[in-house]
């Protein structure tokens, strides 16, 4: 037998002093109740993460469920502007409290914590890393029936923090139409599996822009090719979002609570009700 370097992970002996892999679960906040997490990835930037997580939240309140955002992207955080969130975080005896929308969404991330939302932050990982957990850990997410997790793009320290640190129940993946799209949902989709993460499936971003004239869709950055990226993987698509000035101008005027996203993401609200009943 080797020398022992007491690194269970990285060792194949079954001795005596093995030990159970390590869990890096972090505990929920005593006063917080959450039935579902729902992770909003992408193996990209700038695909429209952050709305998708919008309008899942606000559409799922719509509907009669109590529902949250954990902002795990704390370097680039647009998840208080879009819902026209802004303030200071209180706290409590308990923990701290997260903000509601003027529908009733519960929000906390780092801008509502920064003296000024324009300040950057300039963390490395283990830091930010470990914000995400007290997000989890310190708010108190009360009552909360989905709670939707905006992460940062890519397979790096947040994304890896959240799925071993939070109860995920499944995760969306988010998409453009560029043909690399594939390759960068390849990334998002393994990970997961790595991770052994449930896929709800795919939305596609951008996918198309209606003429107000004739109706016609015009496809903008090409053709779609997320039924076939979705077959590749054996996902589901949940939607497809135009590109569109009205969805636009509501998240610069923080009024993403009124934009229906029922005609383009039905099928992921119907997903997510099914979810919360099994």
């Amino acid at each position: 037998m080797s020398e022992c370097t007491h690194d269970c992970s990285s060792c194949g002996e079954n001795c005596g002093n093995r030990s159970e892999p390590q869990s890096f679960a972090a505990p929920a906040n005593p006063m917080s109740q959450v039935k579902k997490v729902i992770g909003v990835v992408s193996g990209k930037g700038g695909v429209g993460k952050s709305l998708v997580t919008s309008l899942l939240a606000s559409g799922m309140q719509k509907a009669g469920y109590r529902t949250a955002i954990l902002d795990a992207d704390i370097t680039g955080p647009s998840i208080p502007r879009i819902f026209g969130v802004s303030g200071k975080a209180q706290g409590s005896e308990y923990g701290i409290l997260p903000m509601v929308s003027k529908t009733g969404v519960s929000i906390m991330s780092i801008n509502l914590l920064l003296e000024n939302d324009t300040d950057p932050v300039v963390w490395r990982g283990p830091v930010i890393g470990g914000t995400v957990k007290q997000f989890w850990s310190d708010v108190v997410w009360s009552d909360i029936d989905y709670m939707f997790v905006d992460m940062p793009p890519g397979t790096g320290d947040v994304p890896l923090t959240v799925f071993q640190s939070l109860p995920v129940d499944g995760i969306v993946v988010v998409t453009s139409p560029q043909e690399l799209v594939s390759m960068i949902v390849g990334k998002a989709v393994k990970m997961a599996q790595m991770m052994n993460i449930p896929i709800l499936g795919l939305v596609e971003n951008m996918s198309y822009i209606q003429c107000g004239d004739c109706g016609n869709k015009i496809s903008v950055f090409g053709e779609s090719h997320i039924d076939n990226v979705a077959k590749e993987y054996g996902l589901d698509v949940l939607g497809q979002l135009p590109i569109d000035p009205a969805i636009a101008k509501a998240c610069d005027k923080g009024e993403i609570d009124t934009v229906d996203a029922e005609p383009w993401l039905g099928k992921a609200f119907d997903l997510l009700e099914k979810q919360y009943q099994d």
